[in-house]
């Protein structure tokens, strides 16, 4: 396998680049980037100052938010490009239109190692409806196209992989490191190796525990996902989320040879809307309650398995985080792998937004920039993103 990556660009002082990134953060109610969503600009800095130290125009594409297709007032970019200005050091520029007027005349003034920001991609319709016309405008801008947007790649969307069609095609820094750490995971994991997935539905990580399965020593499940398998093994959850059609898809898994491990115990809590709940093994739930949290019992079984990994892959929180007492499963998993000898390899939002709250990332061997990406390519899938990138 062959990363076309920026590093093989020469002489591109002068040379426009658009670069693509995944700038899709949370703001506050101030219009402010939100510190935990910081590591998404964060993870962007040494991409742009390699392309502005050796004189490109990097011209930044990215969306935000959901506008489905119009301008929205508060999904505009400026609040990103402000705090992509504090990070670099530098200011960045803005404009207030994708292919306008104001974009050309900005383009046209740039000056070597200058940033630009356009405007909110997906405030035109056509980005995610993937428009050759709208890629090829695009591509019209720049000289070079630089994919650093991962958690973007699975998506066949104007800007990250129509627009290959049109444009010499290369990975930014971080977007190698994801294609390296993952297809790593993939191809030459280090035995034994140890899977946590956890998060709501099991319909949307059966395909990652499968494709694991063979080469795990173990993989531990938690959140609502683990319901529906505790369902299938005849484990009563009470009310708790679970998803009856995936009953015949998880009864092909074989979970009697104790490779797919769920939880022995669990707080419980009438709803999901409850602050508090009650800790108990599995046996004991009552018909009225839902399971929010792996218990004591589960942290200090996977604990053991863990120590004995020399690889831990995780996806997914293991219970309701946004409630801080059913997140307390998924912060000791956080401290377990932040002090485990393994190398850890981790991704998802919430899982990452955790553990950048509770200051812990340099304790990771790497941290995954993608959600949906990072699973697809775990399933084994090719991205649309990369098709143009990777090289066979």
């Amino acid at each position: 396998m062959k990363i076309k990556t920026i590093k093989e660009l020469k002489n591109i002082s002068g040379k426009r680049i658009l670069l693509r990134v995944d700038f899709n953060v949370s703001l506050g109610a101030n219009l402010k980037v939100d510190r935990e969503e910081s590591y998404r600009l964060i993870k962007t800095i040494p991409t742009i100052e390699y392309l502005t130290k050796r004189g490109a125009k990097v011209i930044i594409m990215a969306h935000l938010g959901r506008p489905h297709g119009g301008v929205v007032e508060n999904l505009r970019l400026s609040p990103v490009s402000k705090s992509l200005s504090r990070l670099l050091k530098k200011k960045v520029l803005q404009s207030r239109t994708i292919l306008g007027q104001e974009t050309r005349q900005l383009i046209k003034k740039m000056k070597d190692g200058d940033v630009l920001m356009l405007e909110n991609l997906r405030f035109d319709i056509r980005e995610e409806k993937a428009n050759q016309k709208f890629a090829k405008a695009l591509a019209a801008l720049g000289d070079i196209y630089v994919n650093e947007s991962f958690a973007n790649n699975h998506r066949h969307h104007a800007s990250t992989s129509v627009i290959q069609n049109y444009l010499p095609s290369y990975a930014g820094l971080l977007l190698e490191q994801e294609i390296l750490h993952l297809t790593g995971v993939l191809e030459n994991p280090r035995q034994p190796l140890v899977v946590i997935i956890g998060g709501a539905k099991i319909s949307t990580k059966i395909k990652l525990i499968k494709n694991f399965l063979p080469a795990a020593q173990r993989v531990l499940l938690g959140g609502a996902l683990a319901n529906t398998v505790l369902s299938v093994m005849g484990v009563s959850v009470g009310k708790s989320l679970i998803e009856p059609k995936m009953f015949g898809e998880v009864k092909k898994i074989k979970l009697t040879d104790n490779k797919v491990v769920v939880p022995l115990d669990g707080v419980m809590a009438k709803n999901y809307q409850a602050k508090i709940g009650r800790l108990d093994a599995l046996a004991d739930i009552k018909k009225d309650e839902v399971i929010l949290d792996i218990g004591r019992d589960t942290i200090k079984f996977y604990e053991k398995i863990i120590k004995s990994a020399k690889m831990v892959v995780w996806n997914g929180p293991m219970g309701l985080i946004e409630t801080p007492f059913f997140a307390r499963g998924t912060a000791a998993l956080i401290k377990i792998l932040a002090n485990s000898r393994a190398e850890t390899i981790v991704g998802g939002g919430e899982t990452v937004q955790m553990i950048r709250k509770m200051k812990l990332e340099n304790k990771f061997s790497f941290i995954s920039t993608g959600g949906g990406a990072m699973l697809e390519f775990l399933e084994g899938k090719k991205l649309p993103g990369l098709k143009n990138i990777i090289k066979k």
